[in-house]
């Protein structure tokens, strides 16, 4: 085992657990895609129709050829002869020829011959057989064409993606009901500490209701696994092995919430290499909040002791843990969130080497984004409450200077 607090990266800490850990072994199921919000597709998804299927009509008008309404006015209409209707759900059969127009409705088909739509309002009836045209309209004007929003044979999502719910109409729409998607990952959660007590329970002094078990069983299902609790465990050797072996046996990823800060008391990094080897592969990251993080593998499956405040449990939990069972699992160039961009509004120091996550309250300004840092120690739960994201100073900045355009990645 190496010494405590001999910190790496962030990303020397992914490298070491990529080279322990083996190519994901994840299992699929097919739901119907009213249970598939917020799940991960398990294979690319290739469209097998076009969509829409036919070209169709986007208001209430009539079909036309667009020459024949070249240099229409109101004070010179373009007159043209009604040669039908079509009905909705039905096939366009009957072609548009020359000085010719059909009426349609909004999604019609739009018949042979027709390149686009005069909209209703543009028109005038002469009488049950001629209409006029008071505005002129361009090729593939109020029309959407066959294949215009997907071609068949066209990648729609990739494997890894996460479902949304405009994403479930467009499956609906190219013919699927069910999809494949990734099981949820079992991850189990242990809280450790004999100062830690259950939140029905009234704290003793020096006792602490435990809140990053129910945190971290909320970021693990936002992140798409299925989170176990396994309770509090205090800090006695014995206990902690047959708990952690008993949550290794029942899941693929085991979350220790405390336990991993300097201290005689605490056992969480022997009972890891007790367990199996490689063990413990780093104690220490140089980031702020959440150095005192362990990062492990014991029998192919990553194991995290996360700092027991619970400020640094979380942002640990999205730098090192949520890249293990969302997406990134099996599509790496995934990239989770888009960040905005925002000023801060304040000068922050950074130490040289280290990166720090500051949490920040977004607020608008005229035309653009403002990012006010809330500042306190990483015990303080309420200051995750009340920020919409973080913004990261990288390991060679020492700080950032108040107005400085930032990127804030925003909390699910």
């Amino acid at each position: 085992m190496s010494e405590l607090f001999q910190v790496i990266t962030l990303e020397q800490a992914c490298q070491l657990m990529a080279q322990h850990l083996p190519q994901p072994q994840l299992t699929v199921e097919q739901v119907p895609l009213t249970a598939a919000l917020g799940r991960r597709l398990a294979n690319d998804v290739i469209a097998e129709d076009d969509l829409p299927g036919f070209s169709r009509s986007t208001v209430d008008g009539f079909a036309v050829r667009a020459s024949d309404t070249f240099g229409a006015s109101e004070g010179l209409p373009a007159y043209l002869d009604l040669a039908g209707e079509v009905l909705m759900g039905q096939a366009a059969d009957r072609p548009v020829q020359p000085g010719q127009a059909i009426k349609i409705s909004t999604g019609g088909m739009l018949p042979p011959g027709a390149d686009a739509v005069v909209m209703v309002e543009y028109t005038e009836p002469l009488d049950h057989r001629t209409i006029g045209v008071t505005r002129s309209v361009a090729p593939g004007e109020n029309v959407i064409r066959r294949g215009e929003d997907v071609q068949a044979g066209e990648l729609i999502f990739t494997r890894g993606h996460r479902l949304k719910a405009q994403d479930l109409g467009l499956l609906a729409a190219l013919g699927r009901s069910t999809v494949e998607v990734l099981a949820p990952v079992p991850i189990g959660i242990i809280s450790t500490g004999d100062e830690v007590v259950t939140p029905e329970t009234q704290p003793g002094p020096g006792q602490v209701r435990d809140m990053n078990s129910y945190t971290l069983f909320g970021l693990v299902q936002m992140a798409g696994g299925r989170p176990k609790l396994y309770g509090i465990v205090p800090d006695d050797f014995t206990q902690l092995q047959e708990k952690l072996a008993q949550a290794l046996e029942e899941n693929q990823i085991v979350l220790l919430s405390g336990g991993s800060s300097v201290g005689t008391r605490d056992v969480t990094v022997q009972v890891i290499n007790a367990l199996g080897s490689p063990g413990v592969l780093y104690h220490g990251l140089a980031i702020r909040p959440g150095k005192p993080t362990i990062g492990a593998v014991l029998n192919q499956k990553p194991v995290f002791g996360l700092p027991g405040h619970p400020v640094s449990a979380m942002v640990v939990f999205d730098l090192v843990v949520r890249p293990l069972i969302d997406g990134r699992m099996i599509n790496p160039a995934l990239q989770e969130g888009i960040p905005v961009p925002a000023r801060i509004t304040r000068s922050l120091a950074s130490a040289a080497g280290r990166e720090d996550f500051i949490r920040v309250q977004l607020r608008r300004e005229q035309r653009e984004y403002l990012a006010e840092p809330i500042l306190g120690k990483s015990g303080l739960l309420t200051t995750m409450v009340r920020a919409d994201g973080l913004v990261k100073i990288p390991l060679d900045k020492q700080g950032l200077v108040a107005g400085e355009l930032v990127e804030v990645w925003l909390f699910e």
